[in-house]
């Protein structure tokens, strides 16, 4: 079976992006495999590089050099409504600092996803709901996110990100503005999703609690893999 995910050789520089007059090379030749059905942690300290390369491998940044592969298709072959697409309907993003829209109740927060992608108001509103629910916050549908706590605003973010019911989730220090329980609790929340309806889900953190939900952590240091 062919990895959902492929990094070969990416290299990201910021700069002149001219090779060896690159002046910062955040990523140096990485490549790494990532298996279907598998939850992957990247590991490492700030300013690793660890961010950069999720924000490759979810087609919201592109590479200096290298070469990245979702499902088998290459993303340098996508132009922008392509990698828009590929970020629509096979990715969902968990972010550290849950990026919820503040004028939007907890269901259209959700709703928004699907409607952007074209899903008629009345099934974005039934399948929001349900996602709600299943992440525990079907008493929280008509909160906006100033009315949530951070971890429930982190589960409407991972509902919203099961959205459009993508393969893959990426998430970006998802527990990192959270204390250690509530943490835990959004860690058993992906571990669950990824065990009973076999998600993809790749984190980048420094937290080494998050290695022991994983199948496989990946070390990074300076823009390199070290370990994994």
């Amino acid at each position: 079976m062919k990895p959902i995910i492929e990094v070969r050789n990416v290299k990201k520089c910021y700069g002149k992006e001219q090779g060896l007059e690159c002046e910062t090379e955040v990523l140096k030749g990485i490549s790494l495999q990532i298996e279907r059905g598998s939850f992957v942690s990247i590991m490492g300290p700030s300013g690793s590089g660890k961010t950069t390369l999720l924000d490759i491998m979810g087609a919201l940044l592109r590479p200096t050099s290298g070469e990245v592969l979702i499902d088998g298709v290459k993303l340098s072959s996508l132009d922008d409504n392509g990698l828009a697409r590929i970020r629509g309907k096979k990715i969902g993003f968990v972010f550290q600092q849950y990026n919820l829209i503040a004028s939007l109740t907890a269901t259209e927060n959700v709703e928004l996803p699907m409607r952007i992608m074209g899903m008629g108001k009345e099934n974005a509103r039934r399948r929001a709901v349900s996602l709600l629910r299943s992440v525990g916050l079907g008493h929280r549908l008509e909160n906006r996110p100033s009315q949530l706590s951070g971890g429930e605003q982190q589960r409407v973010a991972i509902a919203r990100a099961l959205a459009n019911e993508p393969e893959i989730i990426l998430g970006d220090e998802p527990t990192g503005n959270l204390d250690t329980k509530t943490g835990e609790s959004i860690l058993g929340i992906l571990k669950k999703l990824n065990k009973n309806k076999g998600y993809t889900i790749v984190l980048v953190t420094h937290d080494p609690r998050i290695a022991g939900y994983s199948d496989k952590v990946i070390k990074i240091r300076d823009g390199r893999i070290i370990s994994g």
